[in-house]
Order: structure tokens, then sequence, then C-alpha cells
């Protein structure tokens, strides 16, 4: 129905999630109405993102450099590490304004459904970094594989450096809801209502 490379930018479009064929369709007509300048600088931003984006050597965050700019703000306490699965999470926990501590990207969760093991995530750097922390917050979503990686991270901290306080995040967030997809206002609540896990 489209000429072919139309139809290949379509496709193309589809391999982003949440994107059905009328949106590639919308997205990729979108783009064939872009003027030459506006095209070359969407281009050239995808081509940058996959060859300068990488994760920050310390916690695994999303960054341009080898360090990301939370871990080398000198303001921030590096003593209370708040732990997320992916990198959206840094991003809207950053939104909320109320969190002042570090960072621990895990990179994905516990998932032995999905043959993802304990030795896929970022966790021998937590480790590392726990042994000179007050504080580990565990932000796992609360599903099935958010909960089985929390109490994983938990008992492992408990080991490693039992006398730092390992809290997880509670109020606000439903069973089953996902980090990124809440607002600020619930995200701050669930940070000030964080409880101790036993």
């Amino acid at each position: 129905m489209y000429p072919q490379s139309l139809q290949k930018l379509i496709e193309a479009f589809r391999h982003l999630p949440g994107v059905g064929e009328k949106t590639a369709e919308r997205y990729a007509l979108a783009v064939s109405d872009m003027n030459p300048e506006t095209a070359q600088e969407f281009s050239q931003a995808i081509q940058e993102v996959r060859e300068k984006l990488t994760h920050c050597r310390i916690c695994g965050n999303l960054s341009d450099n080898e360090e990301c700019s939370i871990c080398t703000d000198n303001s921030r306490n590096k003593r209370v590490i708040f732990v997320v699965q992916s990198a959206k999470d840094v991003i809207a926990m950053e939104k909320t304004g109320e969190y002042k501590g570090a960072y621990h990207v895990l990179n994905g969760l516990i998932s032995t459904s999905k043959g993802i093991m304990p030795e896929d995530l970022n966790i021998d750097s937590l480790l590392e970094r726990a042994k000179d922390a007050e504080e580990i917050i565990l932000a796992t979503n609360t599903t099935m594989d958010g909960e089985t990686t929390a109490m994983y991270l938990h008992k492992l901290l408990g080991e490693v450096c039992p006398e730092v306080l390992v809290t997880r995040i509670a109020h606000g967030l439903p069973s089953g809801g996902l980090l990124d997809y809440a607002d600020e206002m619930t995200l701050a609540h669930a940070l000030s209502d964080r409880r101790r896990m036993r």
C-alpha cells in the first residue's frame, strides 16, 4: 500500500513500545512531512543516542559520560542509595524534587520465568557501595518480580553489611504498580512513608 521506503519506516517505528500499526503510520507520515533540516536533526539525534549513551560506572544510570550528573553532584547525600529497576525510574523520582540522595539502577528485575537471574543485574556494585551507606531504599516495582528482587536484595545486604538500614518504599504505590507510571505526588508519599524491611 505504501512506498517501500515509507513502509520500512513504519515497521521501524513499530519496534517502539506501545506503538501499533496506526501510530507507526502517523509517525512515519509525520517524518515524511518534515523539512530536510528537521529530518536530519531527528536522524542525527537517534544516531547520537546509539553512539554516545552509556551507563554510569557508579550507579548504572544512563549517561553521556563515564559518570552521570547525579553521581558527580557533590550536594547530594551519597550515603543514602535509592535502588530502582531502570533509568526511567530515576527520571520519575527526580521529577518529585523530594529526593536528594544517590541512586543505583539494577537494569532489570530477577525473573526466573524470563531467565533473568541475580548475576544478570547490576548487583555486585551495589554491594560495594552499600559498605559506605547509611540507608538503602529498595524501590523496585510492586509486581511479583519487583518483590522477589527486593527480598533477595534485602537478604543479601543483610549478609554483606548488616549495619546498613534497608527500607522499602510503601504508601502510595498500589500492588502491581509501575514506578515510572506513578505521578510525582504518589512517589513523594512513597518515599516519605518508606518502611524498614524485616
